[in-house]
């Protein structure tokens, strides 16, 4: 499903579901929207943790933390281990800003619209 998609679903659907808007609003996937939630639910989780936990493979798993970390919905640390050696553990943004982020986001484009709607000038019929 591709961001066209994601935008037609949310407008059509009367009371669309968190994972959508998120997906939607920050130009996601579904699969990032649920390693996102899962690290909600698990903060400082790492890569197999995660993968375990999402039955996903953890380069799939991966790739989604990469795209979480580009749009700041995630945070790495590494953690150094007793014998030697260090473990990146994943720590998603706390779900009150993540919520601010998207109230912004949707609050701009419902500006933006505004904007484009106040500045459309009633044209000439085509063909004169």
């Amino acid at each position: 499903m591709d961001a066209d998609d994601d935008m037609r679903r949310l407008l059509e659907t009367d009371d669309p579901d968190f994972d959508v808007v998120m997906a939607c609003v920050f130009g996601i996937q579904g699969r990032e929207v649920r390693t996102y939630l899962a690290l909600i639910d698990r903060p400082g989780s790492t890569v197999e943790e995660l993968a375990d936990t999402l039955d996903r493979d953890r380069s799939n798993v991966n790739r989604s933390l990469s795209q979480l970390l580009e749009i700041n919905l995630a945070e790495r640390n590494r953690r150094l281990l007793d014998p030697g050696g260090y473990v990146y553990q994943y720590t998603a943004t706390p779900l009150p800003e993540t919520k601010e982020r998207l109230h912004g986001a949707l609050d701009r484009w419902v500006d933006h619209v505004h904007e484009r709607i106040d500045a459309f000038e009633e044209q000439q019929p085509l063909g004169e």
